[in-house]
């Protein structure tokens, strides 16, 4: 099952590991002309032109439901470009303080919980800046975008856009060929939808 885009053919896969509103993700990917094929299996992942690894929940329950598949092993060791959603990005850092949950590495940073005194989850719209990459084509800075999560990756190296919330921490991430994104662009009205185009364009491969 694969798609037509203009005239572009390419096979895109969402990661269905039950732990993720996999179906407004789908449903988003629909109202940009794309369709995106549901899948837990690693030979189906492996061949995809572009993978999207979303995540709503708790990072323990998520992570051993990705081991039980050994998704955990396979995400990492993809080449091809990757795009983590909220908890989806989360887990793709070394660990996070959500109940104590070891991640895949794949991003050098930890997840943190943000500051008792700060109200969480933090719900709602809020601006990124300090944008960069091509993910961001197109996006101005202090463009608002969709959020929910109570935890958060401190700002560091991979760090490729900003948000503030009481700190400034990363709301995207870039390492190589994977892409973290805090906000949900499934949720982002049309800069939600210029990302993930942005995304779907990109040939890393080359």
């Amino acid at each position: 099952m694969s798609i037509e885009k203009k005239d572009n053919l390419e096979k895109i896969v969402i990661i269905d590991y039950g732990a993720g509103n996999i179906q407004s993700i789908k449903f988003a990917l629909e109202r940009l002309g794309y369709t995106g094929i549901l899948s837990s299996d690693a030979e189906e992942i492996r061949s995809a032109d572009k993978v999207i690894f979303p995540g709503v929940g708790e990072a323990s329950s998520a992570m051993k439901k990705l081991k039980s598949t050994g998704l955990d092993k396979l995400i990492p060791q993809l080449k091809q470009p990757v795009l983590g959603i909220c908890l989806g990005m989360q887990l793709m850092c070394n660990r996070s303080e959500e109940g104590d949950t070891q991640g895949l590495g794949i991003f050098d940073v930890d997840v943190i919980h943000f500051e008792k005194t700060l109200k969480v989850p933090h719900i709602g719209w809020n601006r990124i800046k300090n944008l960069k990459t091509d993910l961001f084509e197109g996006i101005a800075e202090q463009e608002f975008v969709y959020l929910v999560h109570s935890f958060y990756a401190p700002v560091c190296s991979e760090t490729i856009a900003k948000c503030d919330y009481g700190v400034n921490y990363s709301s995207a991430l870039k390492k190589h060929n994977f892409y973290g994104v805090q906000f949900h662009p499934e949720k982002s009205s049309e800069a939600g939808e210029k990302i993930l185009t942005n995304f779907l364009k990109l040939d890393l491969r080359s």
